[in-house]
Protein backbone atom coordinates (compact mmCIF):
# COMPACT_ATOMS: atom_id res chain seq x y z
CA UNK A 1 0.00 0.00 0.00
CA UNK A 2 2.82 2.32 0.92
CA UNK A 3 6.71 3.16 0.49
CA UNK A 4 9.17 5.09 2.26
CA UNK A 5 8.27 7.63 0.34
CA UNK A 6 4.69 8.21 1.78
CA UNK A 7 6.76 9.12 5.28
CA UNK A 8 9.66 11.05 4.46
CA UNK A 9 7.16 13.64 2.38
CA UNK A 10 5.46 14.43 5.47
CA UNK A 11 6.33 18.29 6.62
CA UNK A 12 7.80 18.82 10.29
CA UNK A 13 7.12 21.86 11.55
CA UNK A 14 9.83 23.77 13.45
CA UNK A 15 8.48 24.59 16.89
CA UNK A 16 10.47 27.81 18.72
CA UNK A 17 9.74 26.21 22.52
CA UNK A 18 10.53 28.75 25.43
CA UNK A 19 8.37 29.08 28.25
CA UNK A 20 4.42 28.62 28.61
CA UNK A 21 1.72 28.25 31.17
CA UNK A 22 1.29 24.24 31.10
CA UNK A 23 -2.35 23.28 32.42
CA UNK A 24 -5.70 25.02 33.55
CA UNK A 25 -6.42 25.75 37.11
CA UNK A 26 -10.12 26.23 35.78
CA UNK A 27 -10.17 22.41 34.71
CA UNK A 28 -9.59 19.13 35.48
CA UNK A 29 -7.88 18.26 38.90
CA UNK A 30 -4.65 16.60 36.72
CA UNK A 31 -4.73 19.61 34.92
CA UNK A 32 -3.58 21.09 38.17
CA UNK A 33 -1.92 23.62 39.29
CA UNK A 34 -1.37 25.26 35.82
CA UNK A 35 2.36 26.04 36.05
CA UNK A 36 5.57 27.58 34.09
CA UNK A 37 7.58 25.35 31.77
CA UNK A 38 10.71 25.81 29.67
CA UNK A 39 11.41 23.75 26.26
CA UNK A 40 14.28 23.60 24.01
CA UNK A 41 13.00 23.82 20.29
CA UNK A 42 11.79 20.55 18.67
CA UNK A 43 9.93 19.53 15.46
CA UNK A 44 6.73 18.07 15.51
CA UNK A 45 5.10 16.41 11.93
CA UNK A 46 1.84 18.26 10.40
CA UNK A 47 -0.36 15.48 10.91
CA UNK A 48 -0.99 12.06 13.09
CA UNK A 49 0.76 8.79 11.92
CA UNK A 50 -1.55 7.61 8.86
CA UNK A 51 -2.21 3.90 7.38
CA UNK A 52 -0.37 4.63 4.72
CA UNK A 53 2.74 5.42 6.70
CA UNK A 54 1.98 2.65 8.82
CA UNK A 55 2.07 -0.01 6.11
CA UNK A 56 5.67 0.98 4.98
CA UNK A 57 6.46 -0.07 8.59
CA UNK A 58 4.89 -3.17 8.30
CA UNK A 59 5.83 -4.05 4.71
CA UNK A 60 9.32 -3.81 5.74
CA UNK A 61 9.64 -5.31 9.52
CA UNK A 62 7.51 -8.00 11.59
CA UNK A 63 5.08 -5.93 12.98
CA UNK A 64 1.56 -7.32 13.11
CA UNK A 65 -0.99 -5.26 10.98
CA UNK A 66 -3.71 -3.00 13.23
CA UNK A 67 -6.36 -5.09 14.58
CA UNK A 68 -9.07 -2.96 13.27
CA UNK A 69 -7.74 -2.76 9.62
CA UNK A 70 -10.11 -5.72 8.51
CA UNK A 71 -13.15 -2.78 8.72
CA UNK A 72 -13.11 -0.21 5.77
CA UNK A 73 -13.34 2.70 7.81
CA UNK A 74 -10.06 1.98 9.92
CA UNK A 75 -8.19 1.58 6.86
CA UNK A 76 -8.71 4.87 4.68
CA UNK A 77 -4.49 5.51 3.66
CA UNK A 78 -4.54 9.03 4.57
CA UNK A 79 -6.65 8.92 7.80
CA UNK A 80 -4.97 8.22 10.96
CA UNK A 81 -3.56 5.27 11.61
CA UNK A 82 -5.49 3.46 15.04
CA UNK A 83 -5.22 0.37 17.38
CA UNK A 84 -1.63 1.47 18.13
CA UNK A 85 -0.11 0.39 21.00
CA UNK A 86 1.93 2.57 22.78
CA UNK A 87 4.70 -0.32 22.31
CA UNK A 88 3.80 0.18 18.75
CA UNK A 89 4.32 4.06 18.31
CA UNK A 90 7.98 3.37 20.03
CA UNK A 91 8.58 0.57 17.31
CA UNK A 92 7.96 2.76 14.93
CA UNK A 93 9.46 5.63 15.75
CA UNK A 94 12.86 3.25 15.97
CA UNK A 95 12.39 2.30 12.81
CA UNK A 96 11.73 5.27 11.28
CA UNK A 97 14.64 6.54 12.86
CA UNK A 98 17.08 3.40 11.45
CA UNK A 99 15.30 4.55 8.38
CA UNK A 100 15.96 8.05 7.64
CA UNK A 101 19.12 8.78 10.24
CA UNK A 102 16.52 11.39 12.00
CA UNK A 103 16.17 10.74 15.72
CA UNK A 104 12.22 10.27 16.05
CA UNK A 105 10.38 9.92 19.13
CA UNK A 106 7.28 10.62 20.67
CA UNK A 107 6.29 13.82 22.62
CA UNK A 108 6.61 14.50 26.23
CA UNK A 109 3.33 15.69 27.58
CA UNK A 110 4.82 19.20 27.47
CA UNK A 111 6.07 18.94 23.90
CA UNK A 112 2.39 17.48 23.38
CA UNK A 113 0.44 20.51 25.02
CA UNK A 114 2.47 23.20 23.66
CA UNK A 115 2.34 22.09 20.10
CA UNK A 116 -1.33 22.21 20.49
CA UNK A 117 -1.75 24.92 21.66
CA UNK A 118 -0.36 27.10 18.72
CA UNK A 119 1.42 30.16 20.54
CA UNK A 120 -1.68 30.46 22.09
CA UNK A 121 -1.71 31.33 26.00
CA UNK A 122 -4.22 30.50 28.27
CA UNK A 123 -6.27 29.42 25.50
CA UNK A 124 -8.37 26.13 26.01
CA UNK A 125 -8.30 25.70 22.02
CA UNK A 126 -5.67 25.75 19.44
CA UNK A 127 -7.96 28.71 18.21
CA UNK A 128 -9.21 31.47 20.37
CA UNK A 129 -12.67 30.78 20.64
CA UNK A 130 -14.60 27.45 21.54
CA UNK A 131 -16.17 27.81 18.13
CA UNK A 132 -13.09 26.66 16.23
CA UNK A 133 -13.03 25.30 14.09
CA UNK A 134 -15.47 26.20 11.56
CA UNK A 135 -19.29 25.47 11.44
CA UNK A 136 -18.49 23.61 8.24
CA UNK A 137 -15.82 21.16 9.84
CA UNK A 138 -17.55 20.67 13.14
CA UNK A 139 -20.47 19.37 11.50
CA UNK A 140 -18.49 16.79 9.36
CA UNK A 141 -16.15 15.75 12.73
CA UNK A 142 -19.05 15.60 14.78
CA UNK A 143 -21.02 12.78 12.60
CA UNK A 144 -17.88 10.72 12.02
CA UNK A 145 -17.48 7.32 12.83
CA UNK A 146 -14.11 6.79 12.20
CA UNK A 147 -11.16 8.74 12.36
CA UNK A 148 -10.94 11.40 9.14
CA UNK A 149 -8.72 12.51 6.93
CA UNK A 150 -6.92 15.70 8.08
CA UNK A 151 -8.78 18.85 7.69
CA UNK A 152 -7.12 22.15 6.44
CA UNK A 153 -9.72 24.14 8.96
CA UNK A 154 -8.29 21.95 11.84
CA UNK A 155 -4.66 23.50 11.21
CA UNK A 156 -3.81 25.54 14.87
CA UNK A 157 -1.12 28.18 14.68
CA UNK A 158 1.95 26.80 14.09
CA UNK A 159 0.48 24.41 11.32
CA UNK A 160 -0.34 20.88 12.94
CA UNK A 161 -3.65 19.47 12.30
CA UNK A 162 -6.27 17.69 14.54
CA UNK A 163 -4.74 18.39 17.78
CA UNK A 164 -7.50 19.03 19.42
CA UNK A 165 -9.77 15.95 17.34
CA UNK A 166 -9.58 12.85 15.60
CA UNK A 167 -7.53 10.46 17.59
CA UNK A 168 -5.73 10.23 21.12
CA UNK A 169 -1.78 10.57 20.07
CA UNK A 170 0.42 8.61 22.92
CA UNK A 171 3.13 10.75 24.74
CA UNK A 172 6.35 9.65 25.76
CA UNK A 173 5.57 10.11 29.49
CA UNK A 174 4.18 7.46 32.31
CA UNK A 175 0.68 9.27 33.15
CA UNK A 176 0.43 10.54 37.14
CA UNK A 177 -2.71 12.81 37.62
CA UNK A 178 -0.72 14.46 40.42
CA UNK A 179 2.49 14.89 38.32
CA UNK A 180 2.12 18.83 38.09
CA UNK A 181 2.56 19.59 41.54
CA UNK A 182 6.18 18.12 41.31
CA UNK A 183 6.90 18.82 37.60
CA UNK A 184 10.09 20.87 37.38
CA UNK A 185 10.04 23.85 35.15
CA UNK A 186 12.87 22.70 32.45
CA UNK A 187 11.57 19.93 30.30
CA UNK A 188 9.43 17.79 32.08
CA UNK A 189 9.35 13.84 31.20
CA UNK A 190 6.95 12.89 33.12
CA UNK A 191 6.82 10.37 36.23
CA UNK A 192 9.77 7.61 36.75
CA UNK A 193 7.45 4.88 36.54
CA UNK A 194 3.82 4.31 36.08
CA UNK A 195 0.62 1.92 34.79
CA UNK A 196 -0.32 3.74 32.18
CA UNK A 197 0.93 6.01 29.51
CA UNK A 198 -0.15 9.79 28.84
CA UNK A 199 -2.05 10.82 25.71
CA UNK A 200 -3.53 13.67 24.48
CA UNK A 201 -5.86 14.99 21.67
CA UNK A 202 -9.68 14.17 20.81
CA UNK A 203 -11.49 11.27 19.85
CA UNK A 204 -13.50 10.49 16.85
CA UNK A 205 -15.29 7.79 18.99
CA UNK A 206 -16.21 9.57 21.85
CA UNK A 207 -19.80 12.20 22.47
CA UNK A 208 -17.73 15.50 22.10
CA UNK A 209 -15.07 14.93 19.40
CA UNK A 210 -13.17 17.76 20.30
CA UNK A 211 -10.75 18.26 23.78
CA UNK A 212 -9.33 20.80 25.18
CA UNK A 213 -5.44 21.81 24.50
CA UNK A 214 -4.35 21.03 28.72
CA UNK A 215 -6.89 17.97 28.83
CA UNK A 216 -5.06 14.86 29.74
CA UNK A 217 -6.10 11.31 29.21
CA UNK A 218 -4.32 8.11 29.80
CA UNK A 219 -4.20 4.51 29.13
CA UNK A 220 -2.10 1.01 29.47
CA UNK A 221 0.77 1.09 27.13
CA UNK A 222 0.02 -2.04 26.30
CA UNK A 223 -3.79 -1.56 25.08
CA UNK A 224 -4.92 -1.07 21.50
CA UNK A 225 -7.99 1.15 20.92
CA UNK A 226 -9.50 2.52 17.85
CA UNK A 227 -9.26 5.97 18.74
CA UNK A 228 -5.64 5.71 19.84
CA UNK A 229 -2.79 6.78 16.87
CA UNK A 230 0.12 8.91 17.51
CA UNK A 231 2.52 11.34 16.01
CA UNK A 232 6.12 11.19 15.44
CA UNK A 233 8.70 14.17 16.96
CA UNK A 234 12.07 15.08 17.04
CA UNK A 235 14.92 17.71 18.29
CA UNK A 236 15.54 20.59 16.43
CA UNK A 237 18.09 20.40 13.72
Amino acid sequence: MSTLSAITEVPLIELPGGAFTMGADHQRRDERPAHQVNLAPFRAAERPVSNEQYSAFIDQTDASPPPFWSHDNFHIPEAPVVGISWHDAVAYCEWLSEQTGTGFRLPTEAEREYAARGGLEHADWPEPFDAWPNELARSSIATAEHPHVPLEACRNGFGLYCMADNVHEWCSDWYDRNYYSVSPSSAPTGPESGMRRASRGGSWRHRIKFTRVSARSSLSPSYRYNDYGFRFYADAD
